[in-house]
């Protein structure tokens, strides 16, 4: 199910903004970038996600703004001590100024800058952060495909009144078959025959049973009957019902696929091919529910 979500957070001079996408997929995929440095979040990320969709390519970028790092200057005493325990021993041999500060200052390695760590306590907590506006993010996504479930719901009802009204009318027509078989069989049998019949009403009787047994569509239009009651249902579930609408649709086209290859009639064969073509419908549909 496609559906976008932002969720934006500040703290400590920190601002950031999350944008979650959805797509459609038959499975569940979960695709996060951060920045560097916070990969750690990852693994409180995705169950996250996890405990919310089941279905989907769920796509997270975080952007983050950083503050500017207070910085604190230094003296390393111990090479600054060397340095001028050095300039007196020169000083001793030949003439020159005593060291400026600024001159001692500018050495390298006697002054450093230091900017200014967070502490452990301060980073959890700017975790703690990020992840629960990471979580607002979720939540409205997950309303923003609710809210396209709501409309696909009526689109797949849609499918499957049709699929209902096709299987009633191969049953109706279906129940006619024994009768159409029987004469069709007589004609055939009449025309090859001519005016020299070999085949008593008894042997004649046998074999249109037989024709009828082979062609009876009764459990298959039962079944499809019962299927289109259980897809009913699970438009009604709150759980995610993706995976099991699916596999119903395989059961569906099942159905389908046997009533054709039965159908003693045109009328039956094209029933048939008009219910496959909707099954083909309600299935690509399917593909968009979680």
């Amino acid at each position: 199910m496609t559906g976008f979500a932002r969720a934006e957070g500040e703290r400590n001079g920190y601002s950031w903004s999350w944008e979650i996408r959805s797509v459609n997929a038959r499975a569940m995929d979960t695709r996060l970038r951060v920045p560097p440095g916070l990969e750690r979040l990852e693994v409180r990320l995705k169950p996250a996600v996890a405990d919310r969709f089941h279905r989907g390519n769920i796509s997270a970028t975080l952007a983050v703004t950083r503050p500017q790092k207070q910085v604190s200057l230094s003296v390393n005493t111990e090479l600054l001590d060397q340095i001028l325990a050095l300039a007196e021993t020169v000083a001793g041999r030949i003439r020159a100024d005593p060291p400026r500060v600024d001159g001692l200052l500018g050495i390298r390695g006697v002054l450093d800058a230091v900017e200014e760590e967070e502490s452990d306590e301060e980073r959890d907590r700017l975790d703690d952060a990020i992840v629960a506006s990471f979580e607002v993010g979720l939540d409205r996504l997950r309303e923003s495909r609710a809210q396209e479930g709501a409309r696909l719901a009526a689109i797949l009802a849609g499918h499957l009144d049709e699929i209902a009204g096709l299987a009633a009318r191969a049953s109706a027509a279906a129940a006619a078959s024994p009768r159409a078989i029987e004469t069709r069989l007589r004609e055939q049998v009449r025309a090859l025959l001519k005016d020299d019949p070999v085949l008593s009403e008894e042997r004649l009787a046998q074999e249109v049973a037989l024709l009828v047994v082979k062609g009876d569509l009764r459990e298959e239009i039962d079944r499809l009957q019962a299927h289109v009651e259980a897809a009913r249902e699970m438009l009604g579930d709150a759980d995610p019902v993706g995976r099991r609408f699916d596999f119903l649709c395989q059961e569906f086209n099942r159905e389908a696929n046997t009533l054709c290859s039965k159908a003693s009639d045109l009328e039956l064969t094209r029933l048939g091919l008009d219910m496959k073509a909707s099954i083909d419908r309600l299935r690509e549909q399917v593909q968009n529910i979680e």
